[in-house]
């Protein structure tokens, strides 16, 4: 069996709408390694989406599946529940940055994660209206689409979306947005279109994933904050791509000096398993009545047994500090490669939630042609990439926290290879 018999299989048995990035099937993994079904092997430097920070297969996590495996796999929480759905929560409930009392809720997705959150703030307000951000993703269900702020390919041929979402502009100072010019739209919106009385909630990624890996300005974390105390909007941090280690923190939010009221997660919480959360405040968390959240796998006992594992092996290991270290290392090594390579215009990024974004060569656009050719040089040599952007013009780097270093030292004279044969083709 060959990658292109599977290939030829999946386009013959899978819903062209699931697109994939490569033609690699996997048939194994250990860290930050993985071997094809052709024994190829590769450097992962995707991580499942930033799922496995951990790694693939962490020793720990793997201990704490197998052994709740030997318990049972299934109750549905909302029929029988189970001590380590709680204990988790308890934990959530004490990690998750703000100073005040907080409950949990469990689910399976980000995307559920980020529907359950706007369900909250809207029984919590009695209000429906909600504002995200352009860039932002949130998810392919309708109202995650709705919200997420891009079109292709997420909104393309499914008709009309969720009513009373709006979208504000996401201040990227390289493409010349400003927090001044951010919050003035917002207030023109007020004036314009929404009754802010009307606003349950302000949804924003600290860190923009799908986007291009813009970090949000502190300046706009305090002026989102303020505006919605004036105004009694809940404020929304989607942390399922920001949390758990990637940023440096075990969330986003730890690095600004404001908190928000509700937390969506996911992710990385599984360590490969499907589990996601929304922590909040104890008062817009119980505004839902019995029966208004959860779902049939929400909180799945192997999820919760990953979860918590999950984050034993964060602080044990303090994959905090980890990737603060790796992301410096990958920083450096971006930044002394753009000193030849006209086309990188910006490196940035908390920790190791890292991007290096590129233009043409004269530097006068975005150039997805040439992201997307040292992506295929960097597969071909050995190294799996992302790429992301509103043009398609982001690499954004999520090698597991726990890459070996030689391993990581590996991947980024692979990096600095593929760069350099995308320029020889695109000389």
């Amino acid at each position: 069996m060959s990658n292109a018999d599977l290939a030829a299989r999946r386009a013959a048995a899978v819903a062209r709408g699931v697109g994939v990035q490569t033609q690699i099937y996997a048939e194994r993994a250990q860290n930050a390694e993985v071997w094809d079904i052709e024994g190829n092997r590769y450097i992962d430097f995707a991580a499942g989406i930033a799922v496995v920070n951990t790694g693939h297969r962490h020793p720990k996590v793997m201990a704490a599946v197998e052994k709740q495996l030997g318990s049972f796999t299934h109750t549905c929480h909302q029929i029988l529940p189970y001590e380590p759905y709680v204990r988790l929560a308890e934990r959530l409930n004490d990690l998750v940055p703000g100073d005040f009392a907080k409950k949990t809720v469990f689910v399976t997705t980000g995307a559920e994660a980020v529907e359950n959150a706007i369900k909250v703030a809207r029984a919590a307000t009695g209000r429906s209206a909600i504002i995200a951000f352009g860039g932002g993703f949130h998810g392919r269900t309708f109202m995650g689409m709705s919200l997420t702020g891009k079109v292709a390919p997420y909104k393309i041929g499914f008709g009309a979306m969720m009513p009373d979402v709006y979208h504000i502009p996401f201040p990227v100072e390289l493409h010349g947005g400003t927090v001044a010019a951010t919050m003035e739209t917002i207030e023109r919106l007020f004036k314009a279109d929404l009754d802010p009385a009307r606003v349950a909630g302000i949804i924003i990624e600290p860190v923009q994933g799908e986007g291009g890996f813009y970090p949000a300005p502190a300046e706009l974390m305090r002026a989102l904050r303020k505006l919605c105390d004036t105004h009694g909007i809940v404020m929304i941090a989607d942390e399922v791509q920001t949390g758990f280690a990637r940023t440096g923190h075990l969330f986003a939010m730890e690095g600004y000096d404001v908190a928000a009221d509700i937390t969506t997660m996911a992710k990385g919480l599984g360590g490969g398993l499907p589990i996601s959360a929304v922590t909040g405040r104890a008062e817009l968390m119980d505004a839902a009545i019995p029966g208004g959240l959860g779902g049939t796998y929400g909180g799945n006992p192997l999820g919760v047994a990953a979860g918590n594992a999950v984050l034993d092996v964060i602080e044990e290991e303090d994959l905090c500090g980890r990737a603060n270290e790796l992301g410096a290392r990958l920083r450096q090594r971006l930044e002394a490669i753009r000193e030849t390579t006209p086309q990188i215009i910006d490196v940035r990024g908390p920790g190791l939630m890292v991007a290096a974004e590129f233009n043409t060569a004269d530097g006068s656009k975005p150039s997805p042609e040439f992201t997307n050719a040292v992506r295929i040089e960097a597969e071909k040599r050995g190294l799996i990439l992302l790429t992301c952007g509103v043009y398609g013009n982001v690499i954004r780097f999520l090698a597991p926290l726990t890459i070996q270093d030689e391993v990581f030292a590996e991947a980024l004279d692979i990096l600095e290879t593929a760069i350099e044969a995308a320029k020889e083709a695109d000389a």
